[in-house]
């Protein structure tokens, strides 16, 4: 196969790339904008690959798509470039609305034109694989209920609901136009690579540093865990084996409230890296003020894509949490590049459409 993936410099498509070009013999077009979160740093271990092409495009540049189409041939195309950050999509939807609404728009009608002009052999192989998350479906009201592939959609911030508009389109181009797609839903994922805006590296960062380490509320809220290995095994499996039409929900069986995982991750510290004082990097916890907006519990019932696909997390949250700090502790001058600005310096370097 040749795959397409939008978004590759990001936390989870750098993670899939990484899996396809370790675990395959199929080759990877990376197409990302490289805003702030995509990081090159990131696919340095897969860059030097014969199978790895990386394209410096913004999926909402129509003319550059169907270029990048036209020259690399994919066989599939999986689609994870999007604005990600809720706190970012408060302070200011309009990029949000862009990339992941326009964007998904845009990329939908240039794959759709690349798919019609295969031949009757390729274009059945052929897939559109929509990555989307579990935020669209909005709060669950029970502490038992879980989020179902059929579960209506209930999106509370900005970034949800641009999420959940760019699912509709994807599946409304599935019904209209028969292009053969699939969508996936995904827990919170977390592991190496991660951009230190999210909970799990800043706080890992923050506590090193000797900052607060910020917790919205009382650190209630319960989100379920996906170690973003784990998560690129069932992307490339939903690719490759997943049936066209289909939604399959992916998560971690790891249900946690986020104040835990944040007690969590000072414990590993105080185990793995001391303080030099001696005091449990608990005492930085700090609690600010709850965002607007907040969804208290997400929780992912991942049994279908464990019934029909046979994947189930090989990773606890134990296991994949101490493999995550210990992996930002082993490797400070990927964290050092992030904060200091210094891993934008080869996105500066590329203009649209350069090759790299």
């Amino acid at each position: 196969m040749i795959i397409l993936v939008t978004g590759g410099a990001g936390f989870i498509g750098s993670a899939v790339i990484r899996h396809i070009i370790r675990n395959t013999y199929d080759s990877v077009v990376n197409v990302d904008k490289l805003t702030y979160a995509g990081n090159l740093d990131s696919l340095a271990e897969v860059c030097e690959s014969p199978r790895y092409a990386f394209e410096h495009v913004d999926i909402c540049n129509r003319t550059e798509l169907d270029r990048v189409l036209t020259q690399h041939q994919p066989t599939a195309v999986m689609h994870l470039a999007a604005e990600s950050h809720v706190d970012r999509s408060i302070d200011g939807p309009a990029s949000f609305i862009q990339t992941n609404v326009v964007g998904t728009y845009t990329l939908l009608e240039a794959t759709r034109a690349h798919w019609q002009g295969l031949s009757q052999e390729r274009k059945a192989s052929f897939r559109f694989h929509h990555v989307s998350t579990d935020e669209v479906f909005g709060d669950l009201p029970k502490n038992t209920d879980l989020f179902t592939e059929t579960s209506s959609y209930a999106p509370s911030n900005p970034y949800s609901a641009s999420k959940a508009a760019a699912d509709h389109l994807v599946r409304a181009w599935q019904r209209t136009y028969n292009l053969p797609t699939l969508v996936t839903n995904c827990s919170n994922n977390y592991g190496p690579y991660h951009f230190p805006e999210k909970l799990i590296p800043l706080i890992i960062m923050n506590a090193l540093e000797g900052k607060p380490l910020p917790v919205y509320g009382a650190g209630q809220q319960v989100r379920d865990w996906l170690y973003v290995e784990d998560h690129a095994r069932a992307l490339y499996m939903v690719i490759t084996e997943g049936k066209v039409g289909e939604t399959y929900n992916i998560g971690g069986h790891n249900e946690k409230h986020n104040i835990e995982v944040v007690r969590s991750l000072c414990a590993l510290l105080d185990e793995l890296r001391p303080s030099a004082d001696g005091i449990s990097y608990a005492a930085q916890i700090t609690h600010v003020q709850d965002r607007p907006g907040h969804d208290l519990r997400y929780a992912i019932d991942a049994s279908k894509i464990q019934r029909e696909l046979g994947w189930l997390p090989q990773e606890s949250f134990e296991t994949g949490i101490r493999k995550t700090v210990e992996w930002y502790l082993n490797n400070p001058s990927w964290s050092q590049r992030v904060q200091d600005g210094s891993y934008q310096r080869r996105r500066l370097g590329l203009s649209s459409g350069e090759s790299a």
